[in-house]
């Protein structure tokens, strides 16, 4: 795959802002179907950087209704804790 199709997009959360700046781990939303090698050969060529380990999680969509009464849900997503060598970082803009 890719590196642009494995990737999504980076989740700036407060936890994840915490991770980044004291342990060297950020988090991103990956697609479903991706592994942990696709993952950290995605990062390491966008990036730039070495990865040590990923960590993933699937999610699941939330149930929720719509204003007229039917049910529905969210989408679900994958999401990857991404660890870096000491010393990596990636700079965001």
């Amino acid at each position: 795959m890719n590196a642009d199709k494995v990737l999504k997009g980076m989740l700036l959360t407060e936890k994840a802002n915490k991770q980044s700046a004291e342990l060297g781990q950020y988090t991103f939303e990956v697609a479903r179907g991706s592994n942990k090698h696709a993952i950290a050969e995605a990062v390491e060529a966008t990036f730039k950087v070495t990865v040590r380990r990923v960590n993933t999680q699937n999610y699941r969509g939330k149930n929720k209704k719509s204003r007229t009464g039917m049910p529905s849900t969210t989408a679900d997503y994958k999401k990857a804790i991404v660890t870096l060598k000491a010393g990596d970082k990636i700079e965001l803009v």
